[in-house]
């Protein structure tokens, strides 16, 4: 236990010296971005695929989180404003994104009206150019990334908005505070590890249809640097049939997305849940932007 205890206060402290190096030194980790021309180039990149699922970055995200939180605790109207931006964050790419589910829509339409009425085999979204023109059954698999774009990026978003369905046999028949405090430790036992859990398998399987050789999250980064002298871009275009959809590697890019929303939207609801459970009833949905159905919208209240 001490051992444990030791280890733990150990990479706290050591998470300022991780992240002071990381903003002093922005080549060892960002140069590839430039291209992976030299060596130097390919090892930036296997430290930033690396350290992007190791313990040091999460003591340095969980140390930010945990000064953030001290300075809120402090500071009441800083933890309001921490609330206002992470929900208006999670509104912004929700409310974007959204438009996904009219495309696919749209792009289903089309595809049946191209496909049974005037028989056609591709579809062009500017004629004559290559890229833009693909096989019908492409553009019918690639609705499948509308959907996982919905499903991703307005999770946070559909959270805000009160939309998930909840079980709620026990929440509903205790008092207000304990409501809060139930929030508070769902956003922290729940919500948190799960983000957190998602991230580092969902790094590292995004990573492995990016470039080869393969990286795996039991590699070390003496291995990973050894590795960089044969690195190269792969990125995934295997379909499921000749002619469809090809850039499957997207949904591993949309699920760390998808891991990252959810951590940041933990932060925010164990914020609000703590200054609901503080200030009491009277603040509870403040500063809330949630979307409207406009007048009449009474009527339609709890059909969603």
């Amino acid at each position: 236990m001490l051992d444990a205890i030791v280890w733990f206060f150990t990479n706290i402290a050591q998470a300022f010296v991780n992240f002071g190096y990381a903003l002093t030194h922005p080549g060892q980790w960002l140069s590839w971005m430039g291209g992976l021309e030299t060596v130097e180039d390919k090892q930036a990149l296997m430290r930033f695929v690396y350290y992007g699922g190791s313990t040091e970055f999460f003591f340095v995200v969980f140390t930010i989180f945990l000064i953030v939180t001290a300075v809120g605790f402090w500071r009441r109207s800083f933890m309001w404003g921490c609330v206002r931006v992470l929900e208006g964050m999670a509104n912004t790419i929700g409310r974007f994104f959204a438009w996904a589910g009219l495309i696919m829509v749209l792009q289903q339409i089309v595809i049946v009206f191209m496909q049974r009425i005037f028989t056609v085999a591709e579809i062009s979204l500017i004629w004559n150019v290559d890229f833009l023109t693909h096989d019908v059954s492409w553009w019918a698999e690639e609705l499948k990334l509308y959907n996982a774009m919905i499903v991703t990026m307005c999770a946070t978003y559909t959270f805000v908005q009160g939309g998930h369905v909840r079980v709620d046999l026990v929440y509903s028949a205790v008092s207000y505070r304990t409501k809060k405090v139930i929030d508070m430790f769902g956003s922290l036992i729940f919500m948190m590890p799960a983000a957190v859990l998602t991230w580092m398998y969902g790094w590292f399987f995004m990573w492995r249809h990016l470039v080869t050789p393969k990286v795996s999250a039991s590699d070390k980064v003496e291995l990973l640097m050894k590795k960089a002298r044969i690195l190269k871009w792969n990125v995934e275009t295997i379909g499921f049939s000749p002619n469809g959809f090809n850039a499957y590697f997207l949904f591993k890019v949309l699920l760390v997305a998808f891991a990252g929303l959810v951590f940041l939207h933990a932060i925010a609801f164990f914020y609000r849940s703590y200054l609901e459970w503080k200030e009491g009833m009277d603040s509870e949905g403040k500063y809330l932007d949630r979307d409207t159905l406009g007048e009449g919208e009474e009527a339609y209240e709890g059909t969603h």
